[in-house]
Parts: structure tokens; sequence; C-alpha cells
């Protein structure tokens, strides 16, 4: 055949598969009469093969190809699991306190500041209880912002997750996330500080918060964002730059 773009073996391949899709089911079989009926085999028109074979700019229109494009039609590429497509690539997962812990630790600066008057002792001399609702408000906010707040209409941008820490590595977290957020321009993060027997990082969440004039108002949050077990902060919105 002339300008053929397969082999010799290809074309008698190609051949027999040709045979096998015009016979169908065998109705010689002996287990014929409980088969199936062959479904009707949907195959690419001449002219549909023709306009393809057009955009892909090649002039050898032949049987051969014809027939193999019609094999070929509605069959689908494999998925190649060995590349990670960027689509179905897993969310990147928020640090939790130990990260942020230990960023801040490392990076110092902003975080390293809010942390420095702090102070754990005026924190823990007032203690909460695990069940208790948490409430703060500074005078300049308006009473409207802060019913929002409370009502949980605010979105919250970032979160930390402070259960099992020690005192210290709680104060990090807690200084590192309202440090990103400032850089992020973010003004409501959310804090999960857990009830527990004592209470006692709620007690000092409860208590830093209060210190840091970087903090507008903070309450406990409404049930689906963890209830009495975390915190929801109003954060100060960045002064713009002068020019």
């Amino acid at each position: 055949m002339a300008n053929s773009l397969f082999s010799k073996d290809m074309q008698d391949q190609l051949q027999e598969l040709k045979g096998q899709l015009s016979k169908g089911r065998d109705t010689t079989s002996p287990d014929g009469d409980n088969q199936k009926p062959t479904e009707p085999v949907s195959l690419l028109s001449q002219k549909q093969v023709k306009k393809t074979v057009k955009q892909l700019d090649s002039n050898h229109i032949d049987d051969d190809k014809v027939l193999f494009m019609q094999a070929m039609h509605g069959v689908n590429q494999l998925d190649d699991k060995n590349v990670r497509s960027p689509a179905n690539a897993a969310k990147a997962k928020k640090p939790d306190a130990a990260t942020l812990s230990k960023r801040a630790a490392a990076q110092g600066s902003d975080a390293a500041e809010l942390g420095a008057g702090l102070s754990d002792m005026q924190a823990l001399l007032n203690p909460v209880a695990g069940e208790a609702y948490l409430s703060y408000k500074n005078p300049t906010l308006q009473n409207k912002i802060f019913t929002q707040l409370k009502q949980g209409k605010l979105r919250w941008y970032d979160a930390v997750d402070i259960h099992g820490c020690t005192i210290e590595q709680a104060r990090e977290a807690m200084t590192q996330l309202l440090s990103q957020a400032k850089q992020n321009n973010e003004t409501m993060v959310k804090i999960v500080h857990g009830k527990g027997s004592e209470a006692i990082l709620k007690t000092c969440v409860n208590g830093w918060l209060r210190q840091l004039p970087e903090v507008l108002a903070f309450c406990s949050a409404p049930p689906k964002d963890g209830g009495n077990g975390a915190v929801l902060v109003l954060l100060k919105k960045n002064k713009p730059d002068a020019e």
C-alpha cells in the first residue's frame, strides 16, 4: 500500500483487528445463546478521520490509518502515577505549634519582639476555668465589630493548635502566628488552647493577648470553630508605609 505509515507486520495486525470488529459475536459458539449481544462498535467516520488528520497536518490518508484511528476511538490515556498532578496535589498543611515555636526561636525579629514584653506571671495570676467564655475588647474598637466577632461573622485566616505545648512553646507559637498575620496583612486568627482540668494554656493565652497592643479584641470561638477550647483574635490593621 503506497505511502503507508505502518510496517508490513503492523498492517497485518490492523487487518486482523478490522476483521474482528466486523464479525461481532460468534453466533456459532456453543454458549452463543447464553452470551450477551455484542454492543455496536462506535467508529469514527471517514470524514471525521480526514478532519483529524488534516489538523495533524498530514497528507497520508489511507485505509490502514483510517482503521487505526477508528480502532483507537474512545481510548483514554492512562494517568502516569509517577507524575504528581498539580490539580490533585495535596494542599500544604498549616504549621503546628512546635513548628511555629521553632521558627519563632530561629527568626527572632517581630515574633521575638512580641513575646519579649509578655509576662507569664501576670497571665497566671488571673486563672480562668476550662469552660469559661473569654472576652476582651479594646476601648477603641466599635461595638458593632465586636458583636460580629462574638457571633463568628468575621473570617479568620490562620490558626494554631497549642495542645500539649509547654508554656514557653505555646508563647512562641502564638507570637509567631500573630507576627505572620501582621506580615500578611491578616486581621483575624484562631488559637486552639483547649480546656483541660486546670486550663493552664487557656489562662496564659487569655493573659498574653490582653498585654499586646496589636490585639483589638478576642473572644471564645463559636461551637463550629472549637467553642470555649479556642479563641478568635482580632488584630489591628497594618498602617501603610509613609512615602
